[in-house]
């Protein structure tokens, strides 16, 4: 099979999975047979485009042009070829540990989970893979809509309101703010296509340019840039399997993913030149503030929720410094939280699910009945802190270097001012779920593990972690190319 045709292949898989699901809904083994099997073969699938596009050859396929100069077409380059491999490879690990989660707490509407599932890392694979705007607009808006059935799945009155604000958010930032940027983008440019170096005239007015990058920023909605970001705590009303698949596996990460593919593709560094000062001071507020929320919220997921906010605004800060060292910096961030951050939040799953506690407040001496979760919990909470040896180092590392290559002692101030706060919202935690007595009710009712699948997964993501530390080449040519192609 041609690389042109395999990109086909790809995008179909997820789809012929979802009906296979459904069809298979009376034989649970069989339906996650299904699931597991797909998630495998798509990944292997993804990685045999990673030779061409390491070699400078990004294969394309167009299936139609709705209107003139408009096609739905995609192309596999670096950026989304990273993009891809996470969504493909953690749906992998995401649906292990599904499999234990919903069993293990009888969740209702599995079949329709794993549906959705399959379809929402279609989309995504779709935003990945997006040659132009139109396309990638098409995929961003499918997956906000393919979610909220899982951000819902529960169907509680709590589930059905953090659904509205999901929808309403996310929906409306990008109907409001980035459907307009992107019909200005084919006025002025005639064209949507992602292009090295970008496609804007170079003699556009720099008003102009300033507010048609805000409206691509603020209506990037899953990028979760504040004041747009109230959408991820709402949805953690979601099962923990959704969770992850908003914060680690395809939402967020086709927020941020849009933000980086925008500024390097529709823009370019130069005609930004001058230009992404605010971008730089909203995200470092964005870092400090959703930090200072993390701190000081009782609750685990929230605590989560929250400190992906404070992440994603590493990689949209880092963007828009401008340099080949700071967008390979966004590009590693976007690999690494997602190892990490899974895993946090596999692991609050499997405390739920085991022991039955939300709170932070509850964690005392946990780690003493589920060591093996929360010494995964312990290394993905050190790779987001950015301590070796694990990954998350690697990418705050290249943001330090730029950022003092350029004299952004702003920047500088963010990094050292958010890692005080994340070990001051993360490191508590490992302290008293190690160190500290368990409650006096823990005692009275000793719990274990959670099912193995669901301990498998999460220590396969904390091993992720210090692998990527050790072995980082794949993620480092990826991101070189992505530098290297950009002027």
């Amino acid at each position: 099979m041609n690389p042109d045709s395999l990109i086909a292949f790809i995008l179909i898989l997820p789809l012929c999975a979802s009906v296979g699901i459904a069809l298979a809904r009376r034989w649970p083994n069989l339906r996650e047979g299904v699931t597991l099997l797909t998630a495998v073969l798509l990944f292997t699938s993804i990685v045999r485009l990673l030779d061409p596009v390491l070699a400078g050859t990004f294969p394309g396929m167009t299936l139609f042009a709705p209107l003139p100069r408009l096609p739905i077409a995609f192309r596999v380059e670096p950026l989304g070829m990273l993009f891809a491999l996470i969504a493909s490879g953690l749906w992998i690990v995401n649906s292990i540990y599904s499999i234990g989660y919903m069993r293990g707490n009888k969740e209702q509407h599995q079949t329709r989970f794993y549906v959705c599932f399959a379809l929402a890392i279609w989309a995504a694979i779709g935003i990945a893979f997006a040659a132009n705007l139109l396309t990638l607009f098409l995929f961003y808006e499918a997956l906000t809509l393919i979610t909220y059935p899982l951000v819902t799945h529960s169907g509680t009155e709590s589930a059905r309101k953090g659904g509205r604000i999901y929808l309403g958010i996310l929906m409306g930032t990008s109907v409001l703010f980035l459907l307009p940027a992107i019909i200005y983008t084919w006025h002025v440019a005639g064209t949507t296509d992602f292009q090295a170096g970008g496609i804007l005239p170079a003699d556009l007015d720099p008003l102009a340019v300033s507010i048609l990058l805000a409206l691509f920023m603020f209506g990037t909605g899953k990028a979760a840039l504040m004041p747009f970001h109230r959408w991820l705590p709402a949805a953690m009303v979601a099962p923990t399997p959704v969770s992850a698949l908003l914060h680690a596996v395809a939402v967020v990460k086709a927020g941020v993913f849009t933000v980086v593919k925008v500024i390097v593709y529709i823009f370019g560094f130069d005609i930004l030149a001058g230009t992404t000062g605010w971008l730089v001071a909203l995200s470092g507020f964005t870092i400090i503030a959703a930090s200072v929320v993390a701190l000081n919220a009782d609750n685990l997921k929230r605590r989560l929720a929250y400190s992906t906010v404070s992440q994603l605004s590493y990689i949209i800060m880092a963007t828009a410094l401008l340099t080949p060292l700071s967008v390979m910096a966004a590009a590693l961030h976007l690999v690494v939280h997602a190892f990490g951050k899974i895993t946090l939040f596999f692991a609050a799953g499997a405390i739920y699910t085991a022991a039955h506690k939300t709170e932070v407040s509850q964690l005392n001496g946990i780690g003493r009945r589920m060591p093996w979760t929360m010494s995964a919990f312990a290394v993905a909470a050190l790779s987001l802190i950015g301590i070796p040896p694990a990954a998350g180092f690697l990418s705050k590392w290249f943001i330090l270097i730029s950022a003092v290559d350029g004299s952004h002692f702003f920047v500088l101030a963010v990094l050292f001012i958010s890692t005080l706060l994340n070990a001051a919202y993360f490191l508590p935690i490992v302290h008293a779920a190690f160190f500290r007595k368990p409650d006096v009710s823990d005692e009275a009712h000793p719990h274990g593990e959670a099912p193995w699948p669901m301990v498998l997964a999460l220590l396969l993501t904390a091993g992720m972690t210090i692998v990527l530390f050790f072995f980082p080449d794949p993620l480092l040519q990826l991101a070189r190319q992505l530098v290297a192609i950009s002027p």
